[in-house]
């Protein structure tokens, strides 16, 4: 079967070329671009780029030209199916199946994107000429530059039904199928335009090819804005307006803004800021979402200050958990009420919009202020609730070591929300105090009186969270300590609080094996660890089984082997990444495939540490 040409373009988006080509060369950053000895011949200079842009590479020694599926084909030897179904794999698209809409589909989409860029030069003239001559002054009103007006290839509609059939040489399917005629109900009628008496922005797709058009109305009418139909060219959930030049920019700055509406990304790249994108008039999608992604590790989502844009961040906020992986997120900036980016720049200057950007609020304080704000948590029943609710979100994170993060850290924010006792001349709880933080995202919960070493531990990965339940389960069940005596010692630590408590717990009952949970806190008083030994206990936000107190001691001591030998295998893992990240520049094909061993062998565990931390094996508890 033949696989649709759209297909192939969704893979080319997705997968970067320096993705698949470093694998084989290593890669050197020049400007926009990356350099190599060409693995197509022999040579001793860098004469092979990839531009991940654009989306080929090119070698100017000798003459190689491609994307990702020809450099499978040509370095790896593969079939160009088998080339697709593995760039496939790595995008995590499934292969298309072989069906009529499917054949028609590519057939339809074949020279749309000429006949879409004639359309769009057709606008660009329209708008600086006599027709034209109502749409320049609106935009000068909207203090938009000529250079701007030209960067942007904005164009203008006139109101004219016939124009577009006569403007542009192409047959009128292909004008219908590009978006720019609707064919009447009746087939008998003439096609007509789309667009009429509209300012016209055209849409790239991260090539850099016009893929549609958005159009805004002149003077009254409805709808204000119109995009073009899905269709063969245009899918308006896989896009997002000028990612195609916000895109280097972004990778280049690290910041990526998603604002509202094309105006809003104009004027922001007018007055400087070059890294806005928007989608089209519709919510982020998931899709939308994964392309910000590849330019920007944390975009911020920029929505209007009022009731509707926090219900449509919330809704994005929602959209964005399950797709969150370890360094990839969002952050959200509010606009004050009534105000857009573009009248912010306009009356308070371009480092207004900048500080809103750098102050933005991270999803995790994001999620916590709008199930906190205003909650009802007066009752046990209530504050179960709203638990319940912030530990639902965790569970929809796909990624198990940032799902594992996120559930501790609503469980030790709520906890410190509700630590203090119930007030006794109201009868009423009293929070700690530990509302959402600050926009920066400078939550923290409160750990009353600890040390500096063990604050500082509030902010832990997950192989110290596990590291503090074990300790946490050692002092709740000391005779444990007799069957992990020679694994739980060797466990890297890095926190000195956290080694000293560890020391003087094995010391303790190498002296007094019989000792009792009471007779090891005693112990440890004795030694003046008494108040680590709370601190840890409290710290600990994973619920194993042997941190619970009635837990089957065989059950608990078949589990704490099991977790000290994942962090073990854990601590590991990160000894040879440390190895390989020293040796980058000469890796090899082997290490790249051991590099992403390692990623799959440590996700594995860290999934593992989960499912018991979830307290998934409470069946097996005694009563």
């Amino acid at each position: 079967m033949s696989i649709p040409p759209g297909f192939l373009d969704e893979i080319r988006t997705r997968v970067p070329v320096s993705d698949v080509v470093g694998r084989r060369v290593k890669l050197i950053r020049a400007g926009r671009e990356m350099k190599a000895c060409c693995p197509f011949h022999n040579e001793k200079t860098p004469s092979f780029y990839v531009n991940d842009d654009k989306a080929f590479y090119h070698c100017f020694g000798c003459g190689a030209h491609g994307d990702v599926i020809s450099f499978l084909i040509e370095q790896e030897g593969m079939e160009f199916r088998d080339a697709v179904e593995t760039l496939a794999a790595q995008a995590g698209l499934d292969m298309p199946q072989e069906n009529p809409q499917a054949r028609e589909r590519a057939k339809a989409a074949q020279g749309l994107h000429d006949v879409a860029g004639a359309a769009g030069e057709y606008f660009i003239r329209q708008l600086h000429g006599t027709a034209g001559a109502e749409a320049r002054k609106y935009l000068q009103g909207r203090s938009l530059s000529d250079a701007t007006i030209r960067a942007f290839a904005i164009g203008f509609a006139p109101d004219r039904r016939g124009a577009m059939a006569s403007a542009v040489d192409a047959p009128a399917e292909k004008l219908i199928a590009a978006g720019l005629l609707i064919q009447p109900e009746d087939r008998g009628r003439d096609p007509y335009d789309r667009f009429r008496n509209r300012i016209m922005f055209p849409i790239r797709d991260t090539r850099g090819r016009t893929v549609g058009f958005g159009g805004r109305i002149l003077g009254a009418g409805e709808p204000k804005y119109l995009n073009s139909p899905d269709g063969p060219l245009f899918d308006k959930g896989r896009l997002l307006y000028n990612l195609d030049k916000a895109g280097p920019a972004a990778r280049k700055s690290g910041r990526l803004a998603i604002v509202e509406g094309y105006m809003d990304v104009i004027a922001l790249a007018q007055a400087g800021f070059a890294e806005a994108v928007a989608p089209m008039g519709t919510a982020l999608t998931e899709d939308q979402m994964r392309l910000a992604w590849r330019a920007a590790a944390e975009p911020v989502l920029c929505f209007d200050g009022d009731a509707a844009g926090l219900r449509a961040a919330h809704r994005a906020a929602v959209r964005a958990l399950p797709l969150l992986e370890p360094g990839r997120s969002v952050r959200f900036a509010l606009l004050p009420e009534g105000r857009d980016p573009d009248d912010l720049v306009r009356e308070s200057g371009l480092g207004a919009f900048e500080a809103l950007i750098e102050s933005a609020e991270s999803l995790i304080d994001h999620v916590w202020r709008m199930e906190t704000e205003g909650a009802e948590a007066s009752t046990p029943e209530r504050r179960a609730a709203l638990r319940q609710r912030l530990y639902d979100h965790a569970g929809t994170i796909e990624d198990s070591g940032v799902q594992q993060l996120y559930r501790a850290e609503f469980k030790s924010r709520f906890d410190g929300m509700f630590a203090q006792k119930r007030d006794r001349r109201s009868g009423s709880w009293q929070s700690s105090g530990g509302g959402a933080g600050n926009r920066r995202g400078d939550f923290r919960p409160p750990l009353m009186g600890a040390s500096p070493s063990m604050k500082r531990a509030a902010l832990r990965t997950p192989y110290q969270l596990n590291l503090t339940a074990i300790l946490t389960g050692l002092l709740l069940h000391p005779e444990l300590c007799h069957s992990v005596d020679e694994t739980v010692p060797a466990l890297k630590i890095d926190n000195p609080d956290l080694e000293r408590l560890r020391s003087a717990i094995f010391l303790a009952m190498a002296g007094q094996p019989e000792l009792d949970k009471d007779g090891l806190r005693a112990d440890l008083e004795r030694r003046g660890l008494g108040r680590l030994a709370e601190e840890v206990s409290d710290m600990n936000r994973l619920t194993f089984s042997f941190t619970r107190p009635r837990t089957p001691a065989a059950t608990a001591a078949e589990d704490l082997a099991c977790v000290t030998g994942h962090l073990m295998a854990l601590a590991r893992i990160e000894e040879e990444n440390d190895e390989l990240r020293q040796r980058n520049a000469s890796w090899t094909q082997e290490d790249v495939d051991r590099r992403r061993q390692l990623h799959d062998e440590r996700l594995r565990l860290e999934q593992e540490l989960s499912d018991l931390a979830q307290g998934r094996r409470l069946a097996a508890e005694g009563p």
